[in-house]
């Protein structure tokens, strides 16, 4: 069967919580989000050379990037256990 990442915390807990426990789960909430040396680089690249950018926009666009990877695989999982497949692929994705 196809597992979902972890939901993500209802009230929008701030992934700078020190490792903070989610009580529906076992998973640290700052291992929910992508790595921020990863949304940095991105981020940079859609910069000119000069750019800078603020420590709080990097935090950010790091959760809603992280909620959004999780609402797809959620919405993937989903179909996948309808149509009774064990798989999440591309064509799943592309159908969302």
């Amino acid at each position: 069967m196809v597992e979902a990442p972890a939901p993500m915390s209802p009230d929008g807990g701030s992934h700078e919580s020190g490792g903070e426990q989610s009580p529906r789960s076992n998973v640290q909430e700052q291992d929910r989000y992508l790595p921020i040396v990863n949304i940095t680089r991105l981020m940079k690249k859609a910069l000119p050379a000069n750019g800078k950018i603020a420590k709080d926009a990097k935090e950010t666009v790091q959760e809603h990037v992280s909620k959004f990877i999780n609402f797809i695989t959620s919405e993937a999982n989903d179909k996948c256990q309808k149509e009774k497949r064990k798989t999440i692929n591309g064509t799943i994705c592309s159908g969302l």
